[in-house]
């Protein structure tokens, strides 16, 4: 008998998120102050961010528990099932077993609500009544209003411009659950209005968001801020994925010889890979491919450097690679992978060369996304289709090869609303965006010397 999906019970839900610090060696570098350029500490982020989140940001202990009121939330959609592709190793004629974890049966429709929850949740705790945040494709400001209603707590969403236009029903989920949204750059914050003035039609981008986000937050004494992804903590709460994915895989029996997901600020692939990090440095044999659009390839065209979070100029410096916190990438359908930067953690692997990467343009992204769609019925969001044409790619090599290799990655959401990319796919009108290297030029000599 064929098997197609390996699920766990709630009971075998992970009880702690594994922090990667705690075995990464040498240690990312600290978050520097944006004016004084030295370490930031404790109290520079305490204006943003419940001091919970700031000490797990900072922890370099192995496993933080989950409390009990985030593990009954999760409970609504975890844990999330394991798929066999067998459809589609079928269509392609490859001797590969390739394996999806998918995170698309969250109420958001993705792996987001993992760790908007948990923010939310700590917010709670300390008081907080009003979080503000941004989002690129919408699948984080989903994610955050959902947490935010269940927590009783107001939420304020910047998202941006060119995905507000490509997404209107993304809006309309974020205000069901409660949320304010609005486009930025908006006339809300001096931030949005600067942009503006010096570009009235700009497309808006997640830096700009995000100096949004920060500015509205540091306004207010009941306000706080919540990023989707990029820091430590966040990538941390997004560790039940892997962690569950290590169980569901032995009971396929198939140790996955290569992980795979999608990049943009680097959440999602955090989630998936870190749980493997330790076997890989106990010496076994697996791949980690973190794949990003050609129109935003911070991890394969950009330079390891400290670099603002935001374009604005308003977050700690964090040492990354990156396009440079000023660049504006493309208005790509894969909207949350439009970011100038990639998480410290995952910038650090792939320095110390633990991870591989590569990047593609969003035709050959969406080739693979109907390719995937019509063999294993699920519509990908545009993000986590990068991931699955390098899957493809890899299971093609095996078919040359004839190595029956096990290839494993993160479907971290569905494309449900994301039609009018697909309409654009599949009537010819995608265009690929060429690297524009001139404009990351200019935004490289925008990073400060540090």
């Amino acid at each position: 008998m064929v098997t197609h999906k390996y699920l766990l019970d709630e009971s075998e839900m992970p009880r702690s998120w594994y922090n990667v610090q705690a075995d990464l060696k040498p240690a990312i570098d600290p978050a520097l102050h944006p004016g004084t350029k030295q370490p930031a500490g404790p109290g520079d982020f305490a204006p943003l961010f419940p001091m919970e989140l700031i000490k797990q940001e900072v922890s370099r202990e192995r496993w933080i528990e989950i409390p009990d009121q985030i593990q009954d939330i999760y409970k609504l959609w975890r844990p999330t099932p394991l798929y066999r592709a067998h459809n589609l190793e079928k269509a392609l004629g490859t001797p590969a077993r390739i394996f999806y974890k998918y995170e698309g049966v969250s109420p958001a429709g993705s792996h987001k609500p993992n760790t908007a929850v948990a923010q939310a949740y700590y917010n709670k705790q300390e008081g907080t009544k009003r979080i503000t945040t941004e989002t690129g494709a919408g699948q984080w400001g989903s994610a955050l209003a959902f947490a935010c209603h269940n927590m009783g707590i107001e939420c304020k969403v910047y998202m941006v411009s060119a995905s507000y236009k490509q997404k209107p029903y993304r809006k309309s989920m974020m205000e069901s659950w409660g949320a304010t949204v609005v486009a930025s750059p908006s006339r809300d914050t001096q931030a949005g209005r600067n942009v503006l003035a010096a570009n009235p039609e700009s497309p808006g981008s997640l830096g700009i968001a995000i100096s949004e986000a920060v500015e509205d937050a540091a306004k207010r004494d009941d306000t706080k801020y919540s990023l989707g992804s990029v820091l430590n903590h966040v990538l941390m709460h997004q560790t039940v994925i892997g962690q569950e994915a290590i169980k569901q895989m032995e009971k396929a029996n198939a140790y996955p010889d290569m992980v795979i997901g999608c990049v943009g600020g680097g959440s999602s692939f955090g989630g998936i890979v870190f749980p493997f990090v330790p076997d890989k440095l106990a010496g076994k044999k697996i791949r980690f491919i973190a794949v990003e659009p050609e129109a935003c390839p911070s991890l394969t065209r950009g330079k390891f450097a400290y670099d603002f979070g935001d374009t604005a100029g308003m977050t700690p410096l964090i040492k990354m690679y990156t396009l440079g916190h000023t660049f504006v990438p493309n208005p790509i359908h894969a909207g949350g992978l439009r970011y100038h930067g990639m998480a410290p953690l995952i910038s650090q692997m792939v320095k110390e060369k633990l991870v591989e990467a590569r990047a593609y343009h969003q035709t050959k992204v969406f080739e693979a996304a109907v390719q995937f769609a019509r063999t294993e019925g699920i519509i990908p969001a545009p993000e986590p289709s990068h991931a699955i044409r390098a899957a493809i790619d890899e299971a093609l090599a095996c078919k040359k090869t004839g190595e029956k290799k096990n290839i494993l990655f993160l479907l971290c959401g569905h494309g449900h609303f994301d039609m009018s990319a697909y309409d654009n796919y599949l009537t010819g009108k995608m265009v690929d965006y060429a690297y524009p290297e001139e404009e990351v030029r200019k935004a490289m000599a925008a990073i400060p010397a540090v």
